[in-house]
C-alpha cells in the first residue's frame, strides 16, 4: 500500500495541487498578436451553448457530431454541458490546404458510425468561415434521412463567407483574422491552447 501511494505521488499530477489552469503558461502564445477569447470567456459560451441545447433537444435523444479536426476541443467540452441524453459521433472532411486559404474542395475522411436515418442531428464545428466545408457537410448528411439536423459553431467569421449557411447555434462573432487556438491550427499547430488569439502574420507570410 505504501509502494502505491510512493508512486502515485510521484506522478506529474500530484493530489492537491493547487495551480490553477489559469495559470499555466503556453510557449505559444508568443505568436499571437492578441488574445480575443480568453478561456473563462470561452467556458460561459460553451455552457450558455449546452443550456440551450439540452432544452432544445429534452426527450430527442439527438447524435451530436463533431467535426473533426479542429472541432475536437469545443466539441469535447459542449458535450460535457448537454445534460440530455445523446450520442456522440464524429466526420471528417476539410477545405483547408496547408496554409491559410481554403481550397475550395470538400473532402470526406471519416463518415458517423451511427446510422443518421430518423435521427435529430446536431453538426457542431469550431468555426464557420467560407462555408464550403459545413454547406457541403450538412448537404452531404441530409441525404441520409435525419428528422432534423442543426448545426452549433463557437465562432462565426461572417466576412469571410462565400456560400450562405444556416446555424442555430452561434457561440462567438470572429474577426476577419487568422485565429488560432482551442482546437484552432495553423498547419496542424496551436490548437492545444485554451485561449483563441491572433496569429502573428510572420508566421505564416
Amino acid at each position: 500500500m505504501e509502494t502505491r501511494l510512493a508512486q502515485r505521488e510521484a506522478g506529474c499530477c500530484k493530489m492537491g495541487a493547487t495551480q490553477s489552469v489559469q495559470a499555466v503558461e503556453h510557449e505559444q502564445t508568443k505568436d499571437l498578436t492578441k488574445v480575443l477569447f480568453t478561456e473563462e470567456e470561452i467556458k460561459t459560451c460553451v455552457n450558455q451553448m449546452g443550456k440551450r441545447i439540452s432544452e432544445d433537444y429534452a426527450g430527442k435523444n439527438p447524435l451530436v457530431v463533431g467535426v473533426l479536426t479542429g472541432g475536437y476541443v469545443f466539441m469535447s467540452d459542449l458535450a460535457r454541458t448537454i445534460t440530455v441524453p445523446h450520442v456522440v459521433d464524429f466526420v471528417k472532411c476539410s477545405s483547408y490546404g496547408s496554409g491559410t486559404e481554403s481550397s475550395g474542395k470538400v473532402k470526406f475522411q471519416l463518415e458517423t458510425s451511427h446510422s443518421i436515418e430518423g435521427r435529430h442531428v446536431i453538426v457542431v464545428e469550431d468555426i464557420i468561415d467560407t462555408g464550403l466545408t459545413l454547406s457541403n457537410l450538412v448537404a452531404h448528411l441530409s441525404t441520409m434521412g435525419p428528422a432534423s439536423i442543426e448545426v452549433a459553431s463557437l465562432l462565426d467569421k461572417k466576412a469571410r463567407r462565400k456560400v450562405e449557411v444556416k446555424a442555430k447555434y452561434v457561440g462567438l462573432e470572429c474577426p476577419d483574422e487568422f485565429v488560432i487556438g482551442y482546437g484552432l491550427d495553423y498547419d496542424g499547430a496551436y490548437r492545444s491552447l485554451p485561449m483563441i488569439g491572433i496569429l502573428k502574420p510572420e508566421v505564416y507570410s
